[in-house]
């Protein structure tokens, strides 16, 4: 019987191990399929405080990871293929074991839509990215392209222009989805150009990102547009399926929380971007982590508190 369980080790996942751990709870945090989450497809992290000179995003996971083991977490290299929530204490089947847990912690986050287009998963973290915050300061004075059409790529594609000489938002529609406003900054913005009606067929290079094959998807016409990077706004899925009929999820499939991370199941918590559609950053990720940990912390001592003592 375990006391919290923990789903996910990204910054999110492994804050709430260390909390946990260090207030005895012996917690047991199972990784995933991409341990480390989003945060490792990222070369250098510049913004996270008590890292002046940066640091890169595997660098970042081994320390979490590291601090996490210090205070007692165990961290599994496993990868969970059901949860049930319907029974007390909840059910969590790995693909080698099955687990008990009084009370959970989902950090299982969100992944962006991928292109699924050749060169992309070859270039990923080599001038392809999904993080303008993350990864817009490498590309200074360049040209870089943006995917996408939504309020995403415009602010994001807006936040680029601070870096880069020149972007260019690459959008399969003649029309944007995003808000007017976003529409009229980027309209204005001297630095941003746009190509309508267009997909990207292939990204290319050779150590890193030279270019990309487009075609216009009315004409069929195919082009070449060199460019330096890669950011894709396409979108993001949250890796909530497990948790589809036990939990609430709003209409983009983001697990709902109150204020205090806490699910619409007593006992189970979500951090991280599995429930947060609109920072997505790491150190967002890593305080919603504790808040996590502190309210299980919580929960299980009143659990503990209402628990009919032992007659001898």
């Amino acid at each position: 019987m375990e006391e919290v369980i923990i789903i996910g080790s990204g910054p999110a996942g492994l804050t709430a191990a260390i909390y946990a751990a260090r207030a005895r709870l012996n917690p047991l945090v199972i990784a995933g399929n991409e341990p480390g989450g989003q945060v490792t497809l990222t070369n250098e992290i510049e913004n996270f405080p008590g890292f002046p000179d940066g640091i890169s995003g595997m660098e970042m996971y081994g320390l979490f990871q590291r601090q996490a083991e210090r205070f007692g977490a165990r961290i599994e290299p496993d990868i969970v293929e059901a949860v049930d929530l319907k029974v007390r204490p909840f059910v969590v089947k790995t693909t080698s074991s099955v687990y008990e847990t009084k009370s959970l912690i989902i950090a299982t986050g969100s992944a962006p839509r991928r292109l699924n287009v050749p060169g992309e998963k070859e270039f990923t973290g080599r001038g392809v990215s999904y993080c303008a915050t993350c990864d817009g300061f490498f590309f200074q004075d360049q040209h870089v392209a943006v995917i996408g059409g939504g309020d995403s790529a415009l602010d994001e594609g807006l936040f680029l222009t601070r870096f880069a000489s020149r972007v260019t938002i690459i959008h399969r529609r003649d029309q944007l989805r995003a808000s007017k406003i976003l529409q009229e900054r980027a309209f204005k913005n001297r630095k941003v150009e746009f190509i309508w009606d267009t997909v990207v067929e292939e990204i290319l290079g050779e150590e890193a990102v030279k270019g990309l094959r487009l075609r216009n998807v009315k004409t069929g016409q195919t082009s070449q547009l060199d460019v330096s990077g890669v950011f894709v706004f396409i979108g993001h899925v949250p890796n909530t399926s497990l948790f589809e009929g036990q939990l609430e999820l709003d209409a983009n499939g983001y697990i709902v929380t109150d204020r205090y991370t806490r699910t619409s199941l007593p006992g189970v918590f979500a951090c991280g971007d599995v429930q947060d559609p609109r920072y997505r950053q790491a150190i967002t990720a890593a305080g919603t982590g504790a808040m996590a940990a502190i309210e299980a912390e919580r929960y299980l001592a009143e659990l503990s508190a209402e628990a009919p003592a032992a007659t001898g």
